[in-house]
């Protein structure tokens, strides 16, 4: 939208929200620690945010996830001023916080231009060179009571006990994503005590890290209001089973899911065969982008469906690429890649989209040529992933 597009549509949404009781607005952006950052306005100001963007120092792009500083050579510093824009066509009304709507914002320049460290602006405008790629991120959380470290449900792993000990909670976390029209698909109890994993619908790159951040927030605000704690951390008592932030993925042409049908192994097209073997070659440094914290190799321990070797397979739990192709009758629709090695210490952006881009660019629409093998030794994932370190 150009900006007097954005300020018209922006006065239109004021009114609504008025008239829904909303007084502030939550623009929210992610840093490189996994961070999600905010600034609000007040509904009257929406207009001039969506015109003309709120301040934010660039110095976040060196803030670390203790909120201490470092320093870079390239981005970063008290230096300088950058522009928070909203996006309104994902603009939403918070039902488990009174008063508020949130939308997530890209990072401009003063002048207007996209800033180089914006992951969602990146991931926006190059959503186009990839392909249709439809994905989601599943959400595990622990919960807990007043002392944070008691789990709030005591039941056994996957039990009906679990739920009934926390059903009035897992009411109200839905409905909350309900009224925010979220589809979440699939709910239950994780194996650790107090830990808990819902499933939403597959959308756009963007959208998917979008939909993340809203999730995780509703969640985190249900949870005040029943006065529990909550942690998406990857592991929060360690020696125990973490939580994952697995990202489900399938890539479309024509109209076609090309995940299955195809005459490789299990249905598999010859693109999507393609791009399965460079996510397997490419593990490595995956998982420096979606597993990036110390926390994240506590979690990626063999024996805890961890995901931590570099292999993949059909359903198999343990392997960081899992092919999932669905029940016999629902593939077209059903058949996805789970990358089982991200966790919620990651930023989502990248994760959504900047990982796959030289992938989908060239192995997912022509034929792999290198020989290069499905089948290798797993090597553990950790400390590949130390010499693969990305960076910004």
């Amino acid at each position: 939208m150009e900006r007097d597009e954005r300020r018209a549509r922006a006065r239109q949404l004021t009114d609504e929200l008025t008239a829904l009781g909303v007084r502030a607005v939550a623009l929210t952006f992610v840093d490189n620690a996994g961070v999600t950052r905010v600034k609000t306005v007040p509904v009257a100001r929406l207009a001039h945010a969506a015109a003309w963007g709120v301040g934010m120092s660039p110095v976040f792009d060196v803030f670390l996830l203790d909120d201490s500083i470092t320093t870079s050579r390239h981005v970063g510093g008290p230096v300088g001023d950058l522009r928070l824009f909203p996006d309104l066509e994902q603009l939403t009304v918070l039902v488990a916080q009174p008063g508020w709507a949130w939308a997530p914002a890209d990072r401009l320049t003063q002048e207007g231009e996209p800033y180089v460290c914006c992951q969602r602006s990146f991931a926006r405008t190059n959503a186009e060179r990839a392909g249709e790629l439809r994905m989601a991120f599943e959400v595990e959380w622990f919960v807990g009571l007043d002392d944070a470290a008691t789990p709030a449900g005591q039941g056994p792993a996957y039990g009906m006990t679990r739920l009934v000990e926390l059903s009035s909670y897992v009411d109200s976390v839905l409905g909350a994503l309900e009224a925010q029209e979220v589809p979440v698909e699939q709910f239950h109890p994780e194996y650790a005590p107090g830990q808990l994993e819902l499933s939403v619908a597959a959308t756009d790159p963007v959208s998917a890290a979008d939909r993340l951040i809203l999730v995780r927030q509703t969640i985190r605000a249900v949870s005040r209001s029943f006065g529990y704690h909550v942690s998406f951390a990857p592991v929060v008592v360690a020696g125990q089973v973490g939580n994952g932030q697995h990202l489900h993925l399938s890539a479309w042409a024509g109209g076609g899911n090309q995940f299955t049908g195809g005459p490789g192994p299990y249905g598999l097209t010859t693109a999507a065969e393609n791009l399965l073997a460079e996510l397997l070659d490419r593990l490595p440094a995956l998982a420096a982008i979606g597993a990036p914290s110390v926390a994240s190799y506590l979690r990626l321990v063999p024996q805890h469906w961890a995901a931590p070797y570099q292999c993949w397979g059909r359903e198999n739990r343990e392997a960081a690429l899992r092919l999932v192709t669905g029940s016999l009758g629902e593939r077209d629709t059903a058949a996805n890649a789970e990358l089982k090695c991200f966790d919620g210490a990651a930023n989502p952006y990248p994760c959504s989209l900047r990982s796959f881009m030289p992938l989908l660019s060239t192995c997912a629409l022509h034929p792999c040529e290198d020989g290069r093998s499905w089948l290798r030794r797993p090597p553990r994932l950790a400390a590949h992933a130390a010499r693969s370190r990305w960076r910004p």
